[in-house]
């Protein structure tokens, strides 16, 4: 059995205990890491999941989720925030830098396992089903690689990203609604909403270069991905 490993990063040593001791308990290999600088050295790459604190010293959870969104060799990884920020604005910022979910502080152990369970079942058999690559034109999305490569340009996409996009471009033409994309693309239970879509295909879309145009916003309706529009290259 393939093993999954969680790496915790916050800087309260307490609760990194209570939750290396919970997570350890069902079954996963787990670590702490308790500033942004610790965790990178620990080699984000060669874990399955993140749990990452926004208000740390020195560089914030949102800085070190933007560094490993950006690079390729970690923009797969999954990253559930657990922090004290618990505005909605807060909320959108962490799922527009690429979180799976969100998780507001104080919380129960309980939630964050339900929710740690949540994400690597959406996240890991994700790979799996999808096998072949797909293309339309120049641009292609490459399965393996969780990228999108276009006039020699290749590109990291998040999860979610990757799914949404794979969704639109294998059912083109077909307009989704936005609570379709959410029960579809998200996994349940995870509490999101319309806008979360709205941010998420606004982040693709700038992914996208010259093919940003085929992600169509159809007004009342939602999103599509339209072969045939005007590509500038």
């Amino acid at each position: 059995m393939e093993t999954i490993r969680i790496l915790v990063v916050d800087d309260e040593p307490d609760l990194c205990e209570i939750l290396l001791y919970n997570l350890r308990a069902a079954g996963y290999e787990a670590r702490a890491a308790h500033s942004a600088a610790e965790a990178l050295r620990l080699q984000p790459q060669r874990f399955s999941l993140l749990l990452l604190d926004v208000m740390m010293p020195g560089m914030s959870g949102f800085e070190l989720a933007t560094r490993l969104k950006d690079n390729p060799e970690t923009a797969h990884v999954p990253i559930i925030f657990l922090t004290a920020k618990d505005t909605e604005d807060d909320t959108l910022q962490g799922f527009r830098l690429g979180a799976d979910d969100y998780v507001s502080k104080p919380f129960s152990v309980r939630e964050v396992m339900a929710r740690v369970a949540a994400v690597l079942n959406r996240t890991r058999p994700a790979a799996a089903e999808v096998t072949a690559d797909v293309s339309y034109e120049g641009l292609q999305l490459l399965t393996a690689q969780k990228t999108i490569s276009y006039d020699g340009t290749t590109v990291a996409l998040t999860k979610t990203e990757f799914k949404l996009l794979y969704l639109l471009l294998t059912h083109s033409g077909r307009v989704f609604s936005r609570q379709e994309l959410l029960s579809t693309v998200w996994p349940q239970g995870v509490v999101v909403t319309d806008r979360t879509v709205d941010v998420n295909v606004a982040r693709l879309r700038k992914k996208l270069g010259p093919y940003a145009a085929c992600l169509v916003s159809r007004p009342g309706y939602g999103y599509c991905f339209s072969r045939g529009r005007n590509i500038k290259h």
